[in-house]
C-alpha cells in the first residue's frame, strides 16, 4: 500500500445550525442558500484517505448520480430521525461507478483497472468486525439496516476509530462519489462487464433499490401493479418487474410526457397522469367512488392488488392507501418522512399490508445467494430495456451547482438521473458517456 497521500477535489457538505436556518429561510428564493456555500456545500481540495487495512481498495470515480435523498438533505427537508447514523462534514454521493486504482495485499475480489459498482452501505465487516461477529441484520445479509450504524467502528482510519454512519456519502471518514477518488472495502465492490456502458453502470445502485423491493415483495402472477412516481426509483421498479419476469399489467403514474415515454420503454403497460387519469384507472378496476362529508372521495369494490409508492410524499402515500384494494399491498420506496394530518384510516379499515424497503443485500435468485448488485448486473446483460435513457444529464464536477439545479428542477430541465463526473470536461477519456442528453450547465 502506498504511503503517499495526495489531494483530491470533492464536493463536501457541512451541517450546521446557520446552514439549516439559511436553507430553510432563503432556500425557497435562491439556490445559493441550498446548493452553495451559504448552505454548507463547497468544492474543496481534500486529503485522500489512506487504505485502513489490507482488504481495502483505492478507487478513481468515473461517475456518481444525484439522488433525491441528497436533494432532501441539502435543503434540510428530510426528517432528522436518521441524523445519529451519519457524520459530517462529508463528501456526498452514493450512486457510484468507479475504477480500481490500488488494492491492499488482502484484496481478492478485484484488481487494479477493474470497473466497479460500489455498494455504499456500511456492514459490520466494513466497520472492522471479524466475520461471525456481525449484528443480526448483517449476519442475515441485510446490512442496509446494520444495527451498529450509530457506533464507532473497530476499524481505524489515520489512527482514529471509524466514525458512526450508515452509508458512504454521509460519512466523515469515507468520501462519497462527488469527488475524484475514494476508498472502499473489497466486499463493497462489484466488477462490471466491459459490455456494460458507463450510463448503465452508474445506475446499478438505484436499480438495486427497485430490484430489492420486487424480490422481497413480488406481486402475484397476473395482478395489476400501480407504480407512483416519475423519478429513477419508479423507473427502476418498472424495469425490475419486467426483468424478473412479471407479466401482469403495470400502470405507471408519471407527471410529464417524456417520463411516460420512458416508463413505456422500460415495460409499463399503461401510463396515467395524477388526477383524473389516475382516478379513471382506479375506476376501471371496478372501484366505485363515495364522497364523505369532508375530505377526498374514497373508493370500494375494486382497487389495485399492489401499489408501489416511489415518491414518499403525503399526497402519494394517501393515494396509495386509497387506491389499494382490501388486503392488498402497499410498498414504500420513496423516502417518506414526517407528515401532518396524514389519514391512516384505510390502513386498518382495508387490512392493508404496508412494507418499506431500503438498500440491498443478499438475495435468493435462481437457486443462488447473490448480492442485489450481482443480480442487477446479470439482468442488465440479459434485458433489452433501454435503461441508459434514464441518465439524461452529465456534468463535470466543477459544475455541481448546475447539476443540482437540474436535478431539483425537473420540470424545467426534463432530468431523470443527473450524474457528476470528474473526467475531462465531464466526459472520461477511456469510455465516453456520450453526448446525447448531456446538459451543458449554466
Amino acid at each position: 500500500m502506498s504511503s503517499d497521500r495526495s489531494t483530491m477535489r470533492a464536493v463536501e457538505f457541512s451541517v450546521s445550525i446557520p446552514g439549516f436556518l439559511m436553507a430553510r429561510s432563503l432556500g425557497r428564493y435562491s439556490e445559493i442558500a441550498t446548493f452553495g456555500p451559504l448552505g454548507g456545500l463547497r468544492l474543496r481540495e481534500l486529503v485522500e484517505p489512506p487504505l485502513p487495512a489490507e482488504d481495502w481498495a483505492s478507487l478513481e470515480i468515473l461517475g456518481c448520480g444525484i439522488c433525491g435523498t441528497d436533494l432532501a438533505n441539502l435543503t434540510f427537508r428530510s426528517s432528522p430521525i436518521l441524523e445519529p447514523f451519519a457524520s459530517f462534514p462529508a463528501v456526498l454521493g452514493h450512486e457510484i461507478l468507479a475504477r480500481v486504482l490500488e488494492v491492499g495485499p488482502g484484496v481478492r475480489r478485484v484488481a487494479p483497472g477493474d470497473r466497479v459498482a460500489v455498494d455504499p452501505m456500511l456492514a459490520c465487516r466494513v466497520r472492522g468486525y471479524p466475520e461471525g461477529t456481525g449484528c443480526p441484520s448483517c449476519s442475515d445479509g441485510r446490512h442496509a439496516t446494520c444495527e451498529r450504524a450509530g457506533e464507532e467502528g473497530q476499524l481505524e482510519i489515520s489512527g482514529e476509530p471509524l466514525r458512526r454512519g450508515l452509508t458512504i456519502g454521509y460519512h466523515r471518514d469515507l468520501p462519497g462519489g462527488w469527488g475524484e477518488r475514494m476508498i472502499a472495502h473489497e466486499s463493497q465492490l462489484f466488477p462490471l462487464p466491459d459490455e456494460l456502458s458507463h450510463r448503465a453502470g452508474v445506475l446499478v445502485e438505484p436499480l438495486a433499490i427497485g430490484l430489492h423491493a420486487i424480490l422481497n415483495a413480488p406481486p402475484d402472477p397476473g395482478d395489476d401493479v400501480l407504480v407512483i412516481g416519475s423519478g429513477p426509483i419508479a423507473f427502476a421498479t418498472i424495469w425490475a418487474l419486467r426483468a424478473t419476469g412479471f407479466d401482469g399489467a403495470i400502470v405507471a403514474q408519471t407527471r410529464r410526457e417524456p417520463e411516460g415515454t420512458l416508463a413505456r420503454a422500460l415495460g409499463a403497460s399503461d401510463v396515467v397522469r395524477p388526477g383524473d387519469e389516475a382516478r379513471d384507472a382506479l375506476v376501471s378496476t371496478g372501484a366505485a367512488a363515495y364522497q364523505p362529508i369532508l375530505g377526498d372521495e374514497v373508493f370500494a369494490g375494486g382497487g389495485f392488488p399492489m401499489v408501489i409508492d416511489c415518491v414518499g410524499s403525503k399526497a402519494s402515500i394517501a393515494q396509495a392507501l386509497r387506491f389499494t384494494r382490501p388486503r392488498g399491498r402497499v410498498v414504500l420506496l420513496g423516502c417518506a418522512a414526517e407528515f401532518r394530518r396524514l389519514d391512516l384510516t384505510l390502513l386498518w379499515a382495508r387490512e392493508l399490508d404496508v412494507r418499506g424497503f431500503v438498500g440491498y443485500g443478499t438475495e435468493r435468485w435462481q437457486g443462488e445467494e447473490l448480492h442485489t448488485f450481482e443480480i442487477v448486473t446479470r439482468l442488465l446483460m440479459e434485458s433489452p430495456a433501454p435503461v441508459e435513457r434514464m441518465v439524461t444529464h452529465v456534468f463535470p464536477l466543477a459544475q455541481y451547482r448546475a447539476a443540482l439545479s437540474a436535478a431539483a428542477n425537473r420540470r424545467r430541465s426534463e432530468a431523470v438521473k443527473v450524474v457528476l463526473t470528474p473526467g475531462p470536461g465531464g466526459l472520461p477519456t477511456d469510455q465516453s458517456w456520450g453526448r446525447e442528453g448531456v446538459y451543458p450547465g449554466r
